[in-house]
């Protein structure tokens, strides 16, 4: 059961958790699914910072890093006072489910149902391209490049 101020989203992977996680903490594999362009300094303290488009980024830091089951950064956007970086936490956990890995992400802190659910809409585009290029596909262009 989820609380009702955290938004979670779940999405079942082709692949083992080993596979997966570096999709988390690696920049070149993290823009195959979200953003154009990533720095990420997997470390308790180091930098979370994605690049989506024109100047338009999501930044943090990350809080805990263990490998291949669980990450957990703070967010927020360079450009929208509402959700300021660092001010939310996701937490995204990895787990061997029939024969590849179950994500669950749970985005906390959001203020506001709007925002929580302009969140969820965000996380239900990008979780599944996720899937697919963890798996071994390619999800194409991030498709908020260039909205």
């Amino acid at each position: 059961m989820t609380e009702p101020d955290v938004l979670e989203v779940s999405v079942h992977i082709a692949a083992r958790p080993e596979t997966v996680f570096p999709y988390f903490t690696d920049p070149a594999r993290y823009v195959r699914w979200m953003g154009t362009s990533a720095t990420l300094d997997a470390v308790p303290g180091g930098s979370y910072r994605v690049g989506i488009r024109d100047g338009v980024e999501a930044a943090g830091e990350f809080l805990e890093v263990d490998p291949p089951h669980r990450v957990v950064f703070t967010w927020g956007w360079t450009d929208r006072f509402a959700v300021a970086p660092g001010t939310t936490r996701v937490e995204v956990t990895l787990t061997e489910e029939d024969g590849g890995t179950r994500v669950v992400l749970r985005h906390h802190d959001l203020p506001g149902e709007e925002l929580r659910e302009q969140h969820r809409g965000g996380w239900e585009t990008y979780l599944p391209r996720l899937a697919v290029v963890a798996a071994g596909g390619d999800a194409g262009p991030d498709p908020n490049a260039a909205a």
